[in-house]
């Protein structure tokens, strides 16, 4: 993957990634782009008309905090001029220009609301498809691991779209299933030129095979939010119009729902699509809103007051995402890595271990067994690591009691609710245990680290009230 030199600060780096144009083109198997359909899970999706021409692009852009380089124009969210209007900070990022922080609150003051109250987060520059006619879970399960066959309706599952043969992965993506065949799926706004040309390019390859038709959908122009915190279901509740047919207690994680939410003047928004979770460790949703909705649905949250919900920007995800154990595209995962090696196992379905059938399923599922029960096994493993001194950051090397090198940083921050410095890398495989003492250069000298069980902070994920 090709590697960016720039800043350290996400308030100092400089990102962009072009802009795709639609061209018209006849196929069946190409992406649309909508403005303002309605994403009913039992719409007829008709046969699309025109295709994304994808320039080729091997790999995301990445520096030290997932931005980009790039001196294209920069896109915006539905909600830009909402973030310049509450003092938002604007940062190239992922091809967009979005807010690091915000006047009211400093980084750490807002990773600390988001952690007592509730934080709102625009992710409206990732990227939106959906995926439907009869060969939509076949195709989906040939380019991921998840098990998605058995995928009950409104249920989402984290999952890797991979390479051929090698099995590396291409990106992170969350797949929800709207219906028998209609998937909803998210990807990386970094990743987005090479994904749709994965996503061409795989296409095509399945049309040849005769397995299905399948419809591809990019919903451009979408707005997509992420409600964060404890808070987060006491300030959606306030919305929904009719709260007895979306109960926010029985939705858990995981699953979503679609929903019309109470707008300022009493009037009524587009159904939105919420869905249960987000890239905290928290408790919260993350909504796909139409585009004509997105800025007042934003606002009608934001009237719950900022004592209970205020605006968070990248500066306090980053931060929070990494006290979760998430990984970051381009940095904690890339195009080499495979998710046995990313510590990502669990995304494999327990039906596609035995049948396989996806990509690099012949060297995935291989490493799953350990070499000392005659598997191929893995050379190294993501970990997490509590590291001494001063922070270690991405790129820093892993030693061992010798000095040699075992291992690197890929992501490390200090870690506001610790009070510890974090960090997150690949570790030679037998000195993944937690427990294990390393040593981290950070800034030429070696820092005592010690490998560590993730999530580093506990996710407080909505499964259900405890028993009394």
């Amino acid at each position: 993957m090709k590697r960016m030199r720039a800043s350290r600060s996400i308030g100092n780096a400089i990102a962009q990634q072009p802009r795709l144009t639609p061209q018209r083109f006849g196929s069946t198997l190409c992406a649309r782009t909508h403005s303002s359909e309605l994403p009913r899970a039992q719409a007829c999706l008709r046969a699309p008309t025109s295709r994304f021409q994808v320039p080729v692009a091997p790999s995301c852009h990445r520096h030290a905090s997932g931005i980009s380089l790039s001196s294209e124009t920069l896109q915006k969210t539905p909600l830009y001029e909402l973030h310049v209007a509450h003092g938002g900070k604007m940062v190239p990022f992922g091809g967009f220009q979005m807010p690091v922080q915000y006047d009211s609150l400093s980084v750490l003051a807002s990773h600390h609301f988001t952690r007592s109250h509730s934080s709102l987060f625009d992710v409206g520059h990732m990227v939106q498809h959906r995926f439907s006619g009869p060969g939509a879970t076949t195709f989906l399960q040939s380019i991921t691991p998840a098990g998605l066959a058995s995928l009950p309706s409104h249920q989402s599952t984290l999952s890797t779209l991979l390479w051929p043969v090698t099995g590396g992965i291409v990106d992170d993506t969350i797949i929800t299933r709207l219906g028998p065949e209609l998937f909803y799926v998210v990807t990386n706004a970094g990743c987005r030129e090479k994904d749709l040309k994965y996503f061409t390019e795989e296409l095509q390859r399945f049309a040849s095979s005769g397995e299905g038709k399948v419809d591809w959908e990019v919903l451009n122009g979408w707005g997509l939010i992420a409600l964060q915190g404890p808070l987060s279901s006491e300030v959606l509740e306030r919305l929904l119009v009719d709260p007895g047919k979306v109960n926010l207690k029985e939705l858990y994680f995981g699953q979503s729902r679609f929903a019309n939410l109470i707008l300022e003047g009493g009037k009524t928004s587009s159904p939105v699509l919420i869905s249960r979770g987000g890239y905290t460790g928290e408790d919260g949703f993350e909504i796909s809103i139409q585009p004509e909705d997105t800025v007042p649905v934003t606002e009608a949250l934001l009237a719950a007051g900022p004592e209970k919900v205020q605006l968070a920007g990248l500066g306090a995800r980053d931060s929070l995402r990494l006290e979760a154990g998430m990984c970051l595209y381009g940095h904690d995962l890339d195009d080499s890595t495979t998710p046995v090696e990313a510590a990502l196992a669990w995304v494999i379905g327990k039906d596609r271990r035995v049948e396989g059938g996806f990509h690099g399923a012949d060297k995935i599922l291989a490493q799953l067994k350990p070499q000392s029960k005659g598997g191929e096994g893995v050379r190294r493993r993501r970990v997490g690591l509590i590291v001494e001194g001063a922070p270690a950051r991405e790129g820093a090397e892993i030693v061992n009691e010798a000095d040699e090198k075992i291992g690197a940083i890929t992501s490390g921050c200090p870690s506001p609710t610790l009070g510890k410095n974090i960090a997150m890398g690949y570790i030679k495989d037998g000195m993944h245990k937690s427990g294990t003492a390393v040593g981290v250069k950070v800034r030429g000298k070696k820092r005592a680290a010690t490998v560590t069980k993730m999530p580093f902070v506990a996710s407080k994920y909505w499964k259900g009230a405890a028993p009394a």
